[in-house]
């Protein structure tokens, strides 16, 4: 049952909406001044909060900035001697909406149905946030992964572009989620680029866009990557795998901050953040052609190497019980253990595969293993080329 909260100095205004509202099957609480309102909103959850803006003492525009400091439920503001400047300044403070007295039965219903839809909304969105959040969680204490993790928090804030660099597997991208996550472009896009996926003819349509006709299949104009990652982050993995013309038109992206559609005749402007990965050496691909010096340079702004399993093994045990509680979850099964003599003979393990390699074989052992994961277990599925 939603829960309600009015406050207003006035006890026949407040018996009157908690009669049409627990009508209408919601649970009310009221509070007869602004100081009795805050004190129950740092006690209570609710989900709309209806407050009268003059009220002795402390007015509804003051609880309503005392409220927003404590609560992200909607607040909807009533008052019998409302003027459009009273309604805009409520509005812009953060109020959900304005209704002025005598209230409209219809309005205030509708009104409440509609803010209850946006802290709904708001709810399930912090819950997908921390969901999210916690699946590209860096796990890891070891003096390596530690170094990242500083490093990621100094260079976060600014807008200094990154090249991170590494072996296959190692978690290039969950770096490059971080520094977006921790910046201050956190809520605008974060649109990644697998530029080995894409055939070296459509790339330049794909991170530039193109215009209808542009082509023969160009049958409706697209905005490319480079667009819609216009106030975030655009995350070019596998970078040393683009062509030398798309290289060429990124680097005049990085330049200019300005892009050109496929078949477009004019500029425009893109203010996004470049990330860039690769497991190439890319000193070596400029001595073979294949990789422009001088998108190197715009790119390697700050450089990140992100180390090797194998050159962080005391990390492996923190991995693999993660992918182990991960795993178990996703498949709705019960929570299964490694022994220790198993965990540490995951550490005598060459991961050729990095942080991959070994969730494929967590995954496999929980699928193939009972309530505990042997270190004979880990002999016989884990089929490891030891050190």
């Amino acid at each position: 049952m939603a829960r309600i909260l009015i406050i207003d100095d006035e006890r026949a205004i407040r018996n009157a909406l908690r009669e049409i509202l627990e009508y209408e099957n919601y649970q009310v609480d009221e509070a007869e001044d602004g100081a009795t309102g805050i004190e129950l909103v740092n006690k209570e959850s609710y989900d709309v909060i209806l407050c009268d803006i003059k009220m002795p003492k402390m007015d509804g525009i003051e609880v309503l900035e005392n409220i927003q400091k404590t609560t992200d439920a909607p607040v909807v503001m009533i008052s019998g001697h409302g003027t459009i400047e009273t309604a805009v300044e409520a509005i812009r403070k953060g109020a959900y909406d304005f209704i002025a007295k005598p209230l409209d039965l219809n309005r205030l219903l509708i009104t409440l149905r509609n803010a209850m839809d946006k802290s709904r909304l708001v709810t399930e969105t912090k819950a997908l946030k921390r969901k999210v959040s916690k699946q590209y969680e860096m796990i890891g204490e070891s003096p390596a992964i530690s170094k990242i993790k500083e490093m990621i928090e100094r260079v976060a804030p600014t807008d200094a572009r990154v090249l991170i660099t590494g072996e296959s597997g190692t978690g290039k991208e969950l770096v490059a989620r971080w520094l977006h996550e921790k910046s201050n472009r956190a809520d605008g896009p974060f649109v990644e680029v697998n530029c080995a996926a894409i055939p070296s003819e459509l790339i330049e349509s794909v991170l530039f866009g193109h215009e209808k006709g542009s082509f023969t299949s160009a049958i409706k104009q697209r905005k490319g990557d480079f667009e819609q990652a216009n106030n975030g982050t655009i995350f070019l993995d596998e970078i040393g795998d683009m062509s030398l013309s798309a290289q060429a038109k990124v680097l005049r992206a990085l330049q200019e901050n300005k892009i050109m559609r496929v078949g477009g005749e004019k500029d425009i402007p893109v203010n996004v953040r470049v990330l860039a990965a690769t497991n190439k050496n890319l000193l070596e691909e400029i001595q073979n052609k294949n990789f422009r010096e001088d998108l190197y340079h715009r790119l390697s702004v700050i450089l990140i190497k992100v180390p090797s399993l194998n050159d962080r093994e005391d990390d492996i045990p923190l991995l693999a019980n993660y992918f182990v509680e991960q795993i178990c979850q996703n498949n709705g099964r019960p929570p299964i253990q490694f022994t220790d003599e198993a965990l540490e003979e995951l550490k005598t393990i060459k991961w050729t595969g990095n942080i991959r390699e070994l969730r494929n074989v967590v995954e496999r052992l929980v699928i193939l293993c009972d309530q505990k994961i042997t270190i004979e277990d880990v002999q016989m599925y884990a089929q490891p080329s030891k050190r």
